[in-house]
């Protein structure tokens, strides 16, 4: 299956691009206080799992075509031993052709970040590492109930670099109890002295039926404002472009345009992806569809030789269209202008959001500035 919608690099938009893969890997050695990602603590499931896995792997085979990205996350899939994550390669790539090229990422714990796991890793052709950092301050990490301490996060980035990655991405959380905008700064230019290629810097925010949720509505834990959620967010906005990074879609930043993420780029342009594993999520260009979010009723379904779906869904020709608006405008790349053409009062619409300083029209597309990104769940409801 194929989409019209961006170069295969990621460069921009026109021109056939191949499908993504995503394996969501359900396990976590502790669920975070803070995390709305589904996974389990129970490593005894793992061999189950990978037979699953190759077994929902082959109910596709044949349906889509070669993938030029494949995007390992979770949970946490490092948890896996090396000879687990060789039978969850060698499974798809039985099932699946994996385009020449391919951008092969992993997320990655850093304390599971042993060096013969960052080597087997590389033998399994992984190119790229995303390592779940969060925070380089030990009392952070505690707070967010992280399992490794700011020394081996440290560690665990070095030795991705002796290993041969030369594709090393940093995630962050902001937004924490009590953070101010030098903390905050402070945190960015400890990960700028790994010289990372990518920056995914991700808000902590309050899901439902967590920890952290319970905490927050028991008022033994308060997030900061939103005034000063936006300084945070613009500061460290200004501080990562100062240093060359490029600000390409809310939560995320690239050393140059070369260095985005081509995976999750798929998202955003709404390139049809398959997603394998408890929870995944998957577009075909017309349907959404996911599994359901049970490792028992995964396991079982596979088990019995059924597809582990939870639901389907085609896209109307306006759902269609107002998705893509909406995920667009997520990214400094924004929209097509010929994709809000029929919004009423458009030149009064977009004038508004000049004046605001929110988006401007460049070269035949509506961009979000900066400011724009900080408020993007709000500028698709400012052209209805």
């Amino acid at each position: 299956m194929t989409s019209d919608g961006a170069a295969a690099d990621g460069g921009g938009p026109g021109g056939a691009v191949l499908p993504g893969l995503y394996v969501h890997v359900p396990f976590c050695q502790r669920k975070c206080g803070y995390c709305g990602f589904f996974s389990e603590p129970r490593p005894e499931l793992i061999p189950r799992y990978l037979g699953a896995l190759a077994a929902e792997a082959a109910l596709h085979r044949g349906r889509w075509e070669a993938f030029d990205t494949v995007y390992v996350g979770g949970g946490t899939p490092t948890v896996l031993g090396e000879a687990a994550l060789a039978a969850l390669f060698a499974a798809l790539r039985s099932a699946f052709a994996i385009a020449e090229g391919a951008e092969i990422t992993v997320e990655a714990n850093p304390g599971d970040l042993t060096g013969q796991k960052l080597l087997a890793l590389r033998g399994l052709g992984v190119t790229r590492l995303s390592v779940g950092v969060q925070s380089f301050d030990d009392r952070a990490l505690s707070f967010l109930g992280r399992r490794h301490t700011a020394a081996q996060a440290a560690a665990a980035l070095v030795r991705s670099r002796a290993a041969g990655f030369d594709e090393v991405g940093i995630d962050l959380i902001w937004g924490l109890p009590g953070q101010t905008a030098p903390a905050w700064m402070a945190a960015l230019e400890t990960a700028l002295t790994f010289a990372p290629e990518h920056l995914s810097c991700y808000q902590l925010t309050v899901e439902p039926a967590t920890p952290l949720a319970a905490q927050v509505a028991a008022g033994e834990v308060a997030l900061p404002g939103e005034a000063a959620q936006a300084a945070l967010f613009l500061a460290g906005s200004a501080l990562l472009s100062q240093q060359g990074f490029e600000h390409y879609e809310v939560s995320n930043f690239a050393r140059g345009d070369g260095r985005r993420s081509r995976h999750n780029q798929k998202y955003w342009r709404r390139i049809p992806v398959l997603g394998l594993g408890p929870a995944a999520h998957s577009f075909d260009g017309t349907s959404r569809f996911a599994n359901v979010r049970s490792l028992d009723g995964y396991l079982a379904a596979l088990e019995h030789g059924e597809p582990p779906l939870d639901f389907c869904e085609v896209l109307s020709d306006a759902q269609a269209s107002s998705e893509a608006i909406f995920l667009g405008l997520r990214t400094a790349e924004g929209v097509a202008l010929d994709a809000v053409a029929t919004v009423p009062r458009l030149d009064q619409k977009l004038a508004a959001l000049d004046r605001d300083g929110l988006a401007r029209v460049r070269d035949g597309r509506l961009r979000p500035t900066i400011r724009g990104l900080l408020v993007a769940d709000r500028l698709p409801l400012l052209l209805t």
